[in-house]
């Protein structure tokens, strides 16, 4: 006779590179890079032997050039038919694109970038600090889009950090889960009562799409009760990528660890002896083909052919800028500077954060 499971867990997998996702998203990328003091440059102030320049993801010394040459990063390169949104939790991004677009951001900040029918952008990562080291870590998620908003126009969204909303809860141990809500709504009495919007043709934009965006950090030893999510269809992971171990509805799993888990009911987490950091995606799937051929996320084959003959002979706009790895000079102020010329700051009295 056999017996139905009724534990909430679907399935714990490793954390690998990049992280596995599940519809509606396509991946995770995780970078934690503990970047030396910088140059005149803005690169590293130490000697780039014994990497392949342009292509260097040794974490040598802790740390990756990615296809940076000077400054670590990522020249310009091509995007097609999903969106990325990257949460930087510590150090600097510097953004191109080829809409003529140019934004700092980091510390805590969000950038939401549809891509849509075409964009290409640059990430370069400018070391400012030329006496001190220069830490940089962040997440990139790639989030698809549906058939029918492949082709919207790009656009970016910039969620700086005093904007995205955050929440503590607190146990009955005094002991304190911090959940920053950077899409969806945390559904508690405590939630923030508005959320964040998406970009307009974003699957995260439809009503009944249920997706959440979340970092999680428990103090050792903290209990947290995860709601259920509001939709039926909705499916729900748990990325445990720092700490020691959790316990999820009485199974104890360590960390780095992927948990796919039931998204129709609460789950309560009890964290470790360390501090336990998470990241949760969750949305109802989109459930289209994919085709996927490096930067181009379309629904079939012959959609991936014609975004790469597109490029080819549209260079999605072209690229405007002088330079092949754009960085926004040695003022840390972060900005952001919309096609049209339209200009943002954050606050200015803004401490740091990397929650």
């Amino acid at each position: 006779m056999s017996t139905v499971s009724t534990s909430p867990i679907l399935q714990v997998k490793a954390l690998g590179s990049p992280w596995e996702t599940i519809d509606p998203f396509l991946f995770c990328a995780y970078h934690d890079d503990a970047y030396p003091a910088g140059n005149a440059q803005m690169g590293p102030a130490a000697a780039l032997t014994g990497r392949t320049i342009g292509q260097d993801f040794s974490r040598k010394d802790g740390w990756s050039m990615y296809h940076g040459e000077k400054v670590p990063g990522f020249p310009p390169h091509p995007h097609r038919g999903f969106e990325t949104v990257t949460i930087v939790r510590k150090g600097l991004i510097d953004h191109s694109d080829s809409l003529g677009a140019t934004a700092r951001f980091g510390r805590g900040d969000v950038q939401w970038l549809t891509a849509g029918k075409g964009i290409v952008h640059a990430e370069m990562f400018p070391l400012l600090d030329e006496k001190n080291d220069n830490p940089l870590e962040l997440f990139q998620i790639w989030l698809n889009l549906p058939a029918a908003a492949k082709m919207s126009d790009p656009h970016f969204t910039m969620f700086w950090s005093q904007d995205i909303p955050r929440v503590t809860a607190t146990d009955d141990e005094g002991r304190t889960t911090d959940i920053a809500v950077i899409a969806g709504r945390l559904q508690d009495a405590d939630a923030p009562a508005t959320p964040l919007a998406p970009p307009p043709d974003s699957w995260a934009a439809q009503a009944d799409a249920d997706v959440a965006i979340w970092t999680i950090r428990m103090a050792p030893g903290a209990r947290w009760s995860l709601p259920a999510a509001a939709g039926a269809a909705t499916r729900r992971q748990l990325y445990f990528f720092k700490g020691s171990s959790v316990n999820i509805a009485g199974q104890d799993i360590s960390s780095p660890s992927a948990i796919e888990i039931r998204a129709d009911v609460a789950v309560e987490l009890v964290n470790g002896d360390a501090e336990g950091e998470f990241l949760l995606l969750q949305g109802k799937p989109i459930a289209e083909p994919v085709a996927q051929y490096g930067p181009f996320v379309m629904n079939t084959q012959a959609e991936i052919a014609q975004a790469m003959a597109d490029y080819r002979r549209t260079q999605f706009g072209g690229w405007l800028f002088d330079s092949e790895a754009p960085v926004h000079g040695s003022d840390p102020a972060r900005f952001a500077r919309h096609p049209g010329g339209r200009e943002e700051r954050p606050l200015k009295t803004l401490a740091s954060t990397s929650a």
